[in-house]
């Protein structure tokens, strides 16, 4: 199938862009890497009025490490993340993530920004995202504001971004204390939607899980200290079992929430090896 018809513009500039999202008189999508949106629309599940492309946008493409923080512009594509020496020697959750996305063809058209704002629930980047603390910079024409991305996904592709506002920058700080990380995901076949994905951060401090794909929105799992590998599994047992998990046709809440148990432990597991 073909999209809809659409009013299409190209602007060079964040404001330019707000402007066009303002104007609430037809309805506005904006355009990232365009993996998730225009499937989308080829199968009219979405039909925007207008469709704003950011990808001439270049203030949305800076890649840069400022005050102990990795900044990633909106339209950085994520095999450009996966390439980072940055995010793989300091921000290694990341390019741990990044390598489980999609295919190569995939990563190199979609962004980092597009898939925090697209809010899939099993999405890898936002699950790491979350699980080390990161920030969104949320930009319209009334002005900015910050937004953890823990808050920023309110169900399963659906966000509190207001009709208006645009993603325009990522801020991770660099975790503090850390002893070890691990990502663990399971899909069907490579390159697929993952059926589940958990992210694991130990610190000095605590230890975190991020469960994605059993709930609507990801969900965190933190404890003060650390965990003892035979206790994982039934520490996120115990937080896991009164949910009602997430079904379609790929498998039942049950099998998910099982599912998620268990690439839990090996996440805990490649984190306490010393993964950092």
């Amino acid at each position: 199938m073909k999209p809809a018809p659409f009013e299409y513009a190209r602007p060079a500039t964040v404001a330019e862009a707000a402007d066009l999202l303002a104007d609430d008189s037809v309805e506005t999508k904006l355009l990232a890497g365009g993996q998730s949106l225009v499937p989308l629309m080829n199968f009219r599940l979405a039909r925007p009025e207008r469709l704003v492309d950011l990808n001439g946008v270049d203030e949305l493409r800076a890649l840069s490490v400022e005050d102990d923080e990795l900044r990633i512009g909106a339209m950085v594509r994520t095999a450009e993340l996966e390439r980072s020496a940055a995010a793989r020697d300091h921000w290694g959750l990341l390019a741990d993530a990044v390598r489980h996305i999609g295919h190569f063809q995939v990563r190199n058209r979609g962004t980092v920004g597009g898939t925090v704002a697209h809010a899939d629930p099993t999405a890898e980047l936002p699950i790491a995202l979350r699980a080390l603390n990161a920030t969104v910079r949320i930009r319209s024409r009334a002005g900015e504001r910050v937004a953890s991305v823990a808050d920023l996904a309110v169900g399963p592709m659906m966000t509190s971004l207001e009709s208006d506002e645009i993603v325009a920058e990522i801020r991770v700080p660099a975790p503090r204390g850390l002893r070890g990380r691990g990502f663990e995901e399971f899909a069907r076949r490579p390159g697929d939607f993952a059926l589940a994905a958990v992210a694991c951060v130990v610190t000095d401090q605590e230890t975190r899980f991020v469960v994605g794909g059993v709930t609507a929105c990801p969900r965190d799992v933190r404890v003060d200290g650390h965990v003892d590998a035979s206790a994982v599994r039934g520490l996120l047992s115990r937080d896991l079992e009164s949910l009602e998990g997430r079904s379609d046709v790929h498998a039942d809440g049950a099998y998910r929430k099982r599912l998620a148990i268990e690439l839990g432990v090996r996440a805990h597991a490649r984190a306490t090896e010393g993964g950092a």
